[in-house]
């Protein structure tokens, strides 16, 4: 947590038995004193101290035995946000410490294996920010909705999830799930934002207006995984997501508050300092 600051993460974090997404209010400002104005200050008044962590870990990976990596899993209705999160919020991070995953319809190889072995091939390494555009979610989210697997395979899968994500976190991986919140009128707002700005037509998929006859079904989807998949480990985190503003700064923040809580020092020097010093002064 940053010294003198109420933990966002514990502001967010799904608490059990509250997992009601139904009339929750997705313009929210929590954890925030003040407006667009100041949400955009605050933010880039984030990015030094970010940076500084992300290069902390990075060194860390590189320089020692030190398995420590961070994971922001992103998931969300469409035009929740993503995109817009990887580009404002992971976007104050340095690239060459970033790897970004998006994971789509399964491939017939990624098919005839586990569900969760294209998300293994998906972990960042040591000294990483990992991102999952989208994840292993979408296996007990669309697959529930949409019927591809048998009610006892779906049940099956959160147990999976939690024992996956309990070993990741064993191995030193720090996970940052967030659940980016909108409303059905959000969304509409969005899409008819996207058809009025021939820019954005390319982004828009008329298959998005068949999936909102399904929103409530997808509302139960999501209420459900994030209740038996938000652990002491790996707990998630909802994101108003009504406000583009608020909900880039609050992921950002949630990003820096995890990587202060690592305590990340900068890696000793393996060499005699001094003595380099005197080879260069000598040359």
């Amino acid at each position: 947590m940053l010294q003198g600051m109420t933990s966002l993460s514990t502001t967010l974090r799904v608490q059990p038995g509250t997992v009601a997404l139904a009339g929750r209010d997705s313009r929210e400002i929590l954890g925030f004193d003040g407006g667009k104005d100041e949400g955009k200050a605050a933010m880039a008044d984030l990015a030094p101290r970010l940076e500084d962590l992300q290069e902390r870990l990075y060194a860390a990976g590189r320089a020692s035995s030190d398995h420590r990596r961070l994971l922001l899993v992103l998931q969300g209705m469409d035009t929740a946000g993503k995109g817009g999160v990887v580009k404002h919020a992971v976007g104050l991070l340095d690239p060459q410490g970033v790897r970004i995953t998006s994971f789509g319809k399964p491939t017939p190889e990624e098919l005839e294996h586990d569900f969760l072995w294209r998300i293994e091939k998906g972990v960042p390494g040591p000294g990483t920010v990992g991102i999952f555009d989208r994840s292993h979610y979408e296996d007990v989210l669309i697959g529930r909705v949409r019927q591809l697997a048998p009610p006892e395979e779906i049940e099956s899968r959160y147990d999976a999830i939690n024992a996956f994500e309990q070993r990741l976190v064993d191995d030193g991986v720090t996970i940052v799930k967030c659940f980016l919140h909108i409303s059905p009128d959000d969304q509409r707002d969005r899409l008819l934002a996207r058809l009025d700005d021939p820019t954005k037509h390319w982004k828009f998929n008329p298959a998005d207006i068949d999936e909102r006859q399904l929103w409530d079904a997808y509302a139960e989807a999501y209420a459900i995984a994030l209740e038996r998949t938000s652990t002491d480990a790996a707990p998630w985190h909802v994101v108003p997501s009504g406000r583009k503003w608020y909900r880039n700064w609050a992921v950002a923040r949630l990003l820096t508050e995890h990587l202060e809580a690592l305590d990340l020092p900068w890696p000793a020097a393996d060499f005699d300092v001094e003595e380099q010093k005197a080879r260069l002064a000598a040359e």
